[in-house]
């Protein structure tokens, strides 16, 4: 198992021409909005490549347990692949948890990206692996849809900048003040508690923990807060970022905001806490925050700074 003193294992940078392999961990995907991301990936610079079968659909999954596995363990170990994109999120990464040979994965360290359910697989290969993961755009989501990736922190975050300010933009707000450095680590809010009481629980010891999920309603986003607070799980956490939290809404007239919900069980933390972070499920511009490297969040005011400390890739 990974361990804080030991130093995360970082992938080779990605660079323009290079390939990026594209897999379905997940949910079933549309081949329109496939092929869409792949053209926006060659007109970033990248080669994108995919197995057929990852069209195949059982259920609401992307094909068998076997064959999305057997798809993910193949892109890590293809040496013309330099980065795996997942195409989409949806529902059954957890299900490749007993599937997948973690030290494989890490002797063939790849840039890793995703987000929403792809978290179960972010949050292991770096808890168990001490891998370097990536919150970022999809590519029949994200890359599918203009000005629907953030490129500058893309850009900062797969070709190995050593330190680099990640451009908040208008929306974020502080919580609670205060200055904390930490590895940043997180994901979906939903997918992290549904790991609650398994092997596979996130790790969040010495972390700037960020939070994000769509269309909760506010007393949902409240119980899934409780539940990871009840289980110790922000005992030691240096900071708390939380994303943009698409339609977490009750109703348009509740008379409350989720900012004053999360506040009443985050603000006695002690720690800085801030919201509105664009990663994950966004409007537009879906931020790439990396996992497993060393971060600085500062919070004065309403005014918020989150800093990426050291290059998430080798160059």
């Amino acid at each position: 198992m990974s361990s804080s003193n030991l130093q995360p294992v970082k992938p080779p940078a990605l660079r323009l021409g290079d390939t990026v392999g594209i897999v379905a961990p997940a949910s079933n995907v549309k081949r329109a909005d496939l092929e869409a991301g792949c053209e926006a990936l060659r007109g970033a610079g990248y080669r994108p490549l995919y197995l057929d079968s990852m069209l195949d659909q059982d259920l609401y999954f992307a094909g068998s347990v076997q064959r999305r596995a057997r798809e993910l363990e193949e892109m890590f170990v293809r040496d013309e692949v330099r980065a795996i994109v997942c195409a989409r999120g949806g529902y059954g990464a957890n299900y490749l948890l007993r599937e997948l040979d973690v030290e494989k994965i890490k002797s063939h360290p790849k840039i890793f990206v995703g987000y929403s359910d792809i978290t179960t697989l972010l949050t292991w290969f770096h808890d168990a692996g001490n891998l370097i993961t990536f919150h970022g755009p999809m590519v029949a989501k994200d890359w599918a849809h203009a000005n629907g990736v953030d490129l500058e922190s893309w850009g900062a975050a797969v070709s190995g900048v050593i330190a680099w300010d990640v451009a908040l933009g208008a929306g974020v707000t502080g919580l609670v003040e205060g200055e904390a450095d930490g590895i940043l680590h997180g994901g979906c809010l939903s997918i992290l508690v549904a790991s609650l009481g398994t092997p596979y629980q996130i790790k969040t010891k010495g972390k700037i923990l960020f939070l994000e999920d769509l269309a909760a309603k506010p007393y949902q986003i409240d119980r899934m807060l409780m539940q990871l607070k009840l289980a110790g799980l922000f005992d030691e956490v240096h900071g708390i970022v939380f994303g943009e939290m698409l339609d977490c809404v009750q109703n348009a007239n509740q008379g409350y905001t989720l900012q004053d919900v999360v506040g009443r069980i985050v603000g006695d933390l002690g720690v800085p806490v801030a919201f509105g972070v664009r990663s994950g499920h966004v409007t537009s511009r879906n931020i790439t925050l990396p996992f497993g490297v060393r971060s600085k969040l500062t919070v004065r005011g309403s005014q918020v700074g989150l800093r990426v400390l050291e290059a998430a890739v080798e160059p």
